[in-house]
């Protein structure tokens, strides 16, 4: 395609349970900023990926469709913006999942870091669904049904997009250039560890802070939090690297030269894990509780987010459709 096709940015959200700070500094704050650079943002509630491994929970995924779409609107996604719709909705991102599976094999499948670590902390084994196993083609038909070619993700989603870029290019090297290079838009927080400090916060693992969560829960979570095994008495110097408050803090306190000055203290010693982990529990509660507010009020009106995702869908089948002549013209499969 010609290389003077505007930017096309999209995005999107498993509806498997509400949102989390890990969610924002990972892929949110950066589609907020994307939105406002780009005119053509799509943000995707990716529920037939949500099924690959929730297909007999099927009420999970559908009653998460809202609760996902709350959160990005509380946070400051813009319907007028960013077009919203729901993946299942789009049959053409199917059919170009199809065709897709046709350029890639089950060996490089089973290589890709991303489906190696879920399957792991999934416990699938050998009895992974073959869905699951296959969703990353799936995301790039997410990604290449509307010809989008800029993908704010965290770290961890690199591997997909290199996977997506794979395809792009064996496409276009049988069929003819049909598709763009697709390329990520890392945040300066690519990767927010959970509050217990082993892993990233992820939903299923139960260790992180939501975007709606109360003050009692923030303040329950915060004190949780890990910090220095070896800093016992509140005069021994601490350690910074590796201490979970000091990287929340770095990711959401505003006043960086006040976080430098505690990482100081702490580092001499006379700073108290609890003093910090105070400080914390105000940073977070200032930073969610406009979005918690917002949420709370957008839920009271289901008929607007209904509306929101008619309209978004709406629009995203109008350029699958468009997509689809195209690709099926290049496969010679255009036979009426």
């Amino acid at each position: 395609m010609p290389s003077n096709n505007p930017t096309i940015v999209l995005t999107g959200d498993r509806p498997t349970g509400k949102l989390h700070l890990g969610h924002y500094v990972g892929s949110i704050q950066n589609r907020l900023k994307l939105q406002e650079q780009h005119d053509n943002c799509f943000y995707m509630i990716a529920d037939i990926q949500a099924l690959t491994d929730n297909a007999a929970n099927p009420e999970k995924v559908r009653e998460n469709t809202t609760e996902v779409v709350l959160d990005n609107l509380a946070t400051g996604l813009d319907p007028e913006k960013t077009t919203f719709f729901i993946q299942s909705q789009i049959p053409e991102i199917a059919e170009l999942t199809v065709l897709f599976l046709n350029l890639v094999t089950l060996a490089r499948l089973r290589r890709n870091p991303t489906v190696k670590d879920e399957m792991k902390q999934k416990g699938f084994g050998e009895n992974v669904p073959a869905g699951f196993l296959t969703y990353p083609v799936s995301q790039a038909a997410d990604i290449l049904f509307c010809n989008s070619n800029l993908i704010p993700v965290g770290e961890d989603q690199l591997p997909v997009i290199e996977q997506a870029n794979e395809i792009v290019h064996k496409f276009n090297s049988l069929y003819g250039e049909t598709f763009r290079e697709i390329k990520p838009s890392l945040t300066d927080t690519p990767r927010l560890v959970g509050i217990d400090g082993q892993s990233k916060a992820g939903k299923s693992l139960g260790n992180a802070i939501y975007l709606s969560d109360t003050p009692q829960e923030i303040e329950k979570k915060v004190m949780k939090m890990y910090t220095d095994p070896d800093h016992i008495n509140l005069n021994d110097p601490g350690k910074v690297a590796g201490n979970v408050v000091f990287t929340y803090l770095d990711a959401f306190a505003p006043d960086k030269k006040e976080v430098q000055e505690l990482k100081n203290h702490y580092q001499k010693g006379g700073l108290g894990d609890v003093k910090i982990k105070r400080y914390l529990i105000e940073v977070l509660e200032d930073f969610i509780a406009p979005i918690r507010e917002k949420r709370e009020s957008l839920s009271q009106d289901p008929s607007y987010i209904k509306e929101i995702l008619i309209k978004g869908t709406l629009k995203a089948r109008e350029s699958a459709i468009e997509t689809m002549k195209k690709v099926r013209h290049a496969i010679k499969i255009d036979h009426f």
